[in-house]
């Protein structure tokens, strides 16, 4: 029988909390036809839907990407409001989750800010095009956004300091960014120069690490842990993990101060 008592916890407040929704790669794990050892894992550190972060700020709740696998993320995490998204780039597995923000946009009854650079928008235009027509859509609603447009200068956003870090991701312009002693970099092959005086002196990086094989717009294992060395902050978590990544494993042949982040993994934000 479901009680009509009120569930006053229904809901987890998020301030002050940095919180890993997502850490595995475009298809997640396991992967769809499978049957390796780490997509066949009990341990559910191995499960990783697609790669995204929520924060709890000081005036809401944000968004890094919108993910396929948002619904569930949210629902997993029992986040029952978000206030502002925030983008690295346009990619499928950090975009195509949008349309999942429209019971948000109800209940709030206002548009979700989404901050990201004149390409994503461009993307997000063009892949839900029936959100920004002028001719109403009958049945089951629009997800109401706003667009605000961002580059590489800092900004003030919820109540917190935003400092975007461009990265590369192949041959692909994409960002990252900081906040306070947080840098948060999926999806790159490569810090430019310019970048890395923004990355000093971190409480916790978290760096993309695909897999143990080369890639051509992901950091391998090898690479992400010079890329850890190098920056050297006191805690360094790996992200966009594909089944290439089975946690138990891995994690015991880890240097000190790095780390496999998981799906759920909490972190304080101060």
């Amino acid at each position: 029988m479901i009680s009509d008592v009120a569930q006053p916890h229904l809901f987890r407040n998020l301030t002050g909390r940095f919180l890993f929704l997502g850490t595995g790669t475009s298809v997640g794990v396991p992967v769809v036809g499978c049957d390796c050892a780490t997509c066949t894992s009990k341990d559910p550190r191995n499960s990783r839907t697609r790669t995204s972060v929520a924060l709890g700020l000081p005036e809401g709740t944000l968004l890094i990407d919108t993910t396929p696998d948002l619904r569930t993320q949210l629902l997993r995490e029992r986040i029952g409001r978000v206030d502002a998204v925030l983008y690295t780039h346009d990619h499928v597995d950090h975009v195509y989750g949008l349309d999942d923000v429209r019971p948000l946009c109800f209940a709030s009854g206002k548009p979700i800010p989404l901050l990201c650079e004149p390409r994503v928008e461009q993307r997000i235009r063009k892949a839900f095009d029936y959100a920004f027509e002028t001719a109403s859509v009958p049945g089951g609603g629009l997800p109401k956004v706003l667009f605000e447009r961002i580059s590489t200068a800092s900004f003030d956003l919820l109540g917190a300091r935003v400092l975007p870090l461009r990265l590369q991701h192949g041959s692909l312009d994409v960002l990252g960014f900081r906040f306070n002693n947080i840098a948060y970099c999926t999806d790159t092959n490569h810090i430019p120069d310019e970048t890395r005086p923004l990355l000093a002196d971190l409480d916790v990086l978290v760096l993309d690490c695909l897999r143990q094989a080369s890639h051509p717009t992901h950091f391998s294992l090898e690479q992400a842990l010079a890329e850890a060395s190098r920056i050297a902050a006191r805690r360094t978590l790996l992200v966009h993990m594909s089944h290439d990544i089975e946690h138990a494993t891995l994690s015991a042949a880890l240097p000190d101060g790095v780390e496999l982040a998981y799906d759920g993994l909490e972190l304080p934000l101060s």
